[in-house]
C-alpha cells in the first residue's frame, strides 16, 4: 500500500522550500530529520519544555506540537536563521556576555522565543521577559542571566538600529 504524500511549501530561515513529505510527521521531524537543522532539539515531545521552539510568522511555536503540513505557505525561523555571516546576532551575543548559557540544551529555544519577543516589544519589561520564556524550562542558569541578557539584548538590538 502506498502512502500518500503532502506537498509543503515553506520560507524557512530566508530559504523557499518545496518538499514532499509524510502527511504525519511533526515540524519538529521535519526541521530536524528532513532538513537537518540541528539546532532545534526535542526535550519532552509535549510541549512542556520549549526546546524546540521556532518562530512562524512572528510567532514562538513548539515544533513538537505542530504537523510539518500546517507550515505550508508560512514563513518559519529556526536558531539556525539568527546566524549573521561573521558575527552573532545581538541576543546570541548578549547571552554569551551575560553567561545566559550553560549546557546549551535549552538555549535555541531560549534564543527563539527571545527573537519573538523583541521582534513584537523591541522594549520589554521583566515581567513581559519573564512572561515570554516561561515555555523555555532551563536547569542550569536560574533564569537570572537569561532574563538579564534578554534585557541586554533588547538594548542592543536599539541601539544598532538607532544608529543604522
Amino acid at each position: 500500500m502506498k502512502k500518500n504524500k503532502y506537498q509543503l511549501c515553506i520560507m524557512i530561515n530566508g530559504e523557499e522550500k518545496s518538499l514532499e513529505i509524510d502527511p504525519g510527521i511533526t515540524a519538529l521531524e521535519l526541521i530536524r530529520d528532513i532538513l537537518e537543522l540541528k539546532g532545534t532539539k526535542e526535550g519532552c515531545g509535549i510541549g512542556e519544555c520549549g526546546a524546540c521552539t521556532i518562530v512562524i510568522d512572528g510567532r514562538a511555536v513548539n515544533a513538537c506540537l505542530m504537523f510539518a503540513a500546517q507550515l505550508d505557505g508560512r514563513e518559519v525561523m529556526t536558531v539556525e536563521g539568527l546566524n549573521r555571516e561573521e558575527e552573532l546576532h545581538p541576543i546570541q551575543q548578549s547571552f554569551a556576555d551575560r553567561h545566559a548559557v550553560q549546557c546549551g540544551f535549552c538555549t535555541p529555544g531560549m534564543l527563539m522565543s527571545t527573537h519573538a519577543l523583541l521582534t513584537e516589544n523591541p522594549n520589554p519589561d521583566r515581567a513581559q521577559i519573564v512572561k515570554a520564556v516561561a515555555g523555555n524550562l532551563c536547569r542550569c542558569t536560574g533564569y537570572r542571566s537569561i532574563i538579564d541578557g534578554i534585557e541586554d539584548a533588547a538594548g542592543r538590538i536599539q541601539k544598532n538600529e538607532n544608529q543604522g
